[in-house]
């Protein structure tokens, strides 16, 4: 079962707005055995619509359509799926009732413009909007399924999850789809496919394996489609070993999460702590980390020690080695782990500092130089990094790199 995904609207077009919309409702669908086979963006243009809707009829069964619902002037989706399927306009008694009642909850005054958003198409069967006055549509037109949803994520996603998925889950008889992720770290994409080339020949037709690369990580995705889930589950769990055994030094993860989720699980089943200590990075290691629920389990804090002098009063970094080797150095790398192990207490540390740019950069230190130490009481490891001249993409790849060394500083122990 095949379907499309179009959102409308030019705000999308211009990056005023990211279209998370697409990403989550293709992450439902496909846990639900349909795949999307394509994503498309259309500005608020009456002939740009009508074309993609007629191009996605050609192409898949269901047709799901986010954006222009609202009550301006600019919101054209519902006026243009009536001519699409030559329907006159009719008021929907229900749905004026969503709104009226909305307004009357903000005891706010009810304008003719907001009423017209009872207004749908003839042909449709509406999509209550119990957060929201703008309905959803759902239109089953010559074998094919549209549904036309409102552009607030909030309200989709309760809208599509409470109501048009089991809509389609009862209409259509649905395979089942079944992924395993096996996140790789430090080591790149062309030779892992090298390493693992006779597991992913020997796959079944059915099951296919994915590289899917993000700065110094890779992701190997199993799926695989078929009507027996059971039987699937097992074949991919399989596989999954196999690969998982012949690139094991490299494995972060054997579930679908970010690394730096993994490395605070480990750290919380061994209650282990760890503490940051950042230069280059401002924070943005520790952002990784406190992002996640639970994360205080493991990750006591740290420092963000731009300045000589914070080095040396918070982490202990000797006023002579900055002088003598710089703030962008191995001896300072060092001193300033082993100083976050020491005042913070912790079981484990990292320490980065570098030039993220885009200035700063000398000859002999161009932008880009970074030094990572990661350690233990009774490790310690410190590695040079040169990477680019773009200052979010070296944060970035330093936090990246950092977590690499010590997932591998944990598989170690």
């Amino acid at each position: 079962m095949l379907a499309e995904i179009i959102t409308i609207g030019d705000e999308i077009l211009i990056g005023q707005i990211v279209d998370t919309n697409s990403a989550w409702m293709a992450q439902q669908l496909n846990s639900a055995g349909i795949r999307v086979k394509q994503i498309s963006s259309v500005s608020d243009d009456r002939q740009h619509i009508l074309t993609a809707l007629a191009e996605a009829a050609t192409r898949v069964d269901i047709v799901l359509i986010t954006g222009g619902l609202g009550p301006t002037k600019d919101d054209i989706t519902k006026k243009t799926l009536a001519d699409y399927f030559g329907a006159e306009m009719v008021e929907d008694a229900g749905a004026l009732e969503n709104v009226q009642r909305i307004f009357a909850r903000y005891n706010r005054p009810l304008l003719e413009v907001n009423k017209q958003q009872a207004l749908i198409p003839a042909n449709c069967e509406v999509v209550p909007n119990n957060n929201g006055t703008a309905p959803g549509m759902w239109f089953n037109h010559d074998g094919k399924i549209y549904v036309s949803m409102p552009g607030v994520p909030f309200e989709m996603m309760y809208m599509f999850s409470d109501q048009v998925l089991p809509k389609l889950k009862a209409t259509f008889k649905l395979p089942a789809i079944v992924h395993k992720t096996i996140l790789t770290v430090g080591e790149g994409e062309s030779f892992l496919a090298e390493r693992i080339a006779d597991i992913e020949d020997a796959l079944p037709s059915y099951i296919k394996l994915a590289y899917l690369p993000k700065l110094g990580q890779v992701r190997l995705r199993l799926s695989g489609y078929g009507d027996n889930e059971a039987k699937l589950t097992d074949e991919i769990s399989h596989y999954a070993a196999q690969i998982i055994d012949r690139v094991r030094n490299v494995v972060a993860a054997t579930d679908d999460i970010p690394l730096e989720k993994s490395i605070l699980n480990k750290l919380t089943t061994t209650h282990k702590t760890l503490s940051v200590a950042e230069s280059c990075t401002g924070g943005y290691i520790a952002h990784l980390f406190t992002q996640h629920a639970g994360s205080s389990q493991a990750f006591l804090g740290g420092a963000v020690s731009y300045s000589y002098e914070l080095k040396e009063s918070i982490l202990g970094v000797q006023n002579e080695t900055l002088w003598q080797h710089g703030a962008v150095s191995e001896e300072t790398a060092t001193e300033m782990v082993k100083g976050a192990l020491l005042n913070f207490k912790s079981d484990y540390a990292i320490a980065v500092t570098g030039i993220a740019g885009p200035g700063g950069g000398t000859e002999e230190k161009p932008v880009g130089t970074v030094w990572i130490a990661v350690a233990s009481s009774s490790n310690l490891v410190v590695r040079k990094f040169t990477f680019g001249n773009k200052r979010q993409q070296n944060i970035e790849r330093t936090a990246i790199a950092a977590l690499g060394m010590l997932n591998t500083l944990l598989a170690s122990v």
